[in-house]
């Protein structure tokens, strides 16, 4: 799927909080998501964000993504070399996408807030970076499965 088309359908799910909000634990202590559809095309997942949620650096192996903006804010950091990384703030009611090659970390820097994230194709595996001995940057291979967060430097 386009990325164009991956951010249709996060608005449109999210436009529909009956497919998502049972999900919501407002009791939760940690960031949480559910899955919300899978199929051999599109992987769509709900993301319920706490205060100082940090995926760290991530790719997205083959998948393009598109993320919709529910409730809240998100930052999404893009990495730079040579500098600091780029910030965007995406508040409620914004989207954005990105393609397989595009490296970032998602944040959650006050309040909740809560996402809607369209994959295609669906997600198998990511890439979480660190940075090794001398600055190298190192990228560890994990499955969709798996928790994104910071992962501690190599060094």
């Amino acid at each position: 799927m386009t990325t164009d088309r991956l951010a249709r359908v996060a608005a449109q799910i999210a436009d529909r909080r009956e497919l998502w909000e049972p999900h919501l634990d407002l009791e939760a202590s940690e960031r949480s998501y559910a899955s919300l559809h899978r199929d051999a095309d599109l992987d769509v997942w709900a993301i319920f964000w706490l205060p100082s949620n940090d995926t760290g650096w991530h790719d997205h192996d083959i998948s393009s993504g598109a993320v919709h903006v529910v409730d809240g804010e998100l930052v999404e950091h893009a990495l730079v070399l040579g500098g600091p990384d780029r910030r965007r703030v995406h508040r409620a009611g914004g989207s954005f996408t990105f393609s397989p090659s595009h490296i970032h970390r998602m944040t959650c820097e006050s309040g909740r807030a809560v996402s809607i994230h369209a994959y295609s194709p669906p997600l198998w595996r990511l890439g979480q970076y660190s940075v090794g001995d001398g600055g190298v940057l190192m990228r560890q291979s994990v499955s969709y499965a798996d928790e994104l967060r910071p992962l501690e430097s190599a060094a």
